[in-house]
């Protein structure tokens, strides 16, 4: 429903003895005749069969590369400060949650909504200081690492080196569409196959901006203070992300090493000129929501971190989670190419 304030007639209509068969009779034409228009339709990348998609998967050559092997394998309980954390957040999405349409820094200069940006932001900062010395939110998180491999369209994950044991089995789809110039992906590709005999690692990690968050807000709309209610859910979910960030700059520094020497700022890091990828369940690339069970067992996060799964696997307080990928030479350039082909090729931008 496009507009949310119809939702009010909608709900009166199913409660009514009167309207409710009506309404669900005028549904069901409605969708009817949808199918038909949808069904008329030509597509521009006509759909092929699941073997063919999997005949034309992304080959890269697993024989001359030595995936790099993770320094801190196993299950890892992270913290950070308020403090840390806000050098790692990504400032644009929190106007365009105050309806500021514009990338930061310019935002703050733009000549229709530069002022209010600039108050805006003088808000956010004075608020992330009290956060900070008060230590009003705990940010928590999980990461971690396990040996691992492609079978199929399927990455196995082991408990130990041996990988003897299989601890999970995470399933991805496979891009289902007609490709002329490129292959059809699936994020196993990115993991060496069991065939290869090749010793591979997959990372996964969830963080939350702090399990304080909804008593807080909960605290100001005690007080009717919407507006510091609301700044504070925008931080924590902007701490979150930053989190995010930051943690995955840890694994390829630290707990991975892949990427020891690296040296990005914040700018760097938001254009994601790193090595590695993150796809995050529920998006593009690994959009079946169900994974993230997988991920969430694996890393005990619950425990971990005190975020709880919902019934339809959404995160809460508000996270982020995702799966890790090392690509380092020699296919890092090709590998990162066309990772961002594919998130772009299955119809939106990549979130991380």
């Amino acid at each position: 429903m496009q507009n949310a304030s119809r939702s009010v007639g909608v709900v009166s209509a199913l409660l009514s003895d009167t309207q409710r068969e009506r309404l669900v009779e005028r549904t069901r034409r409605e969708y009817e005749t949808v199918r038909l228009q949808h069904g008329r339709k030509k597509s521009r990348t006509p759909p092929v069969s699941i073997e063919a998609a999997r005949g034309n998967a992304l080959a890269l050559d697993w024989q001359s590369y030595t995936p790099p092997v993770a320094h801190r394998p196993g299950v890892q309980a992270v913290s950070a400060t308020v403090a840390t954390l806000r050098n790692y957040i990504d400032w644009t999405p929190f106007f365009m949650t105050w309806s500021l349409a514009g990338k930061y820094p310019r935002i703050l200069q733009d000549e229709v909504v530069g002022e209010e940006a600039r108050r805006l932001f003088a808000d956010a900062n004075a608020m992330l200081d009290k956060l900070d010395a008060d230590g009003l939110l705990q940010p928590r998180g999980v990461v971690g690492l396990f040996p691992a491999n492609r079978v199929g369209d399927d990455i196995e994950i082991y408990r130990d080196e041996s990988r003897r044991e299989r601890l999970a089995t995470a399933h991805h789809l496979r891009q289902q569409t007609e490709k002329s110039d490129f292959a059809n992906y699936c994020l196993a590709d990115f993991v060496a196959p069991k065939t290869s005999g090749k010793a591979d690692y997959l990372g996964a990690f969830a963080v939350t901006g702090g399990l304080e968050e909804d008593r807080l807000a909960a605290d100001y709309d005690a007080q009717h203070d919407d507006y510091n209610k609301i700044m504070v859910k925008a931080l924590a979910d902007r701490l979150a992300e930053a989190f995010a960030e930051y943690l995955h700059e840890r694994v390829r520094k630290v707990h991975w090493g892949y990427a020891a020497n690296e040296n990005l700022g914040n700018e760097a890091l938001i254009r994601e000129s790193y090595q590695g990828i993150r796809p995050v369940t529920g998006y593009p690339a690994c959009p079946d929501h169900t994974e993230k069970q997988t991920l969430w067992s694996l890393l005990d996060a619950t425990r971990h971190t005190g975020m709880h799964l919902t019934e339809s696997f959404a995160m809460w307080p508000a996270g982020t989670s995702a799966i890790l990928k090392a690509n380092t030479s020699p296919w890092r350039r090709y590998s990162a190419i066309r990772w961002r082909t594919m998130r772009r090729a299955n119809g939106c931008r990549w979130k991380r």
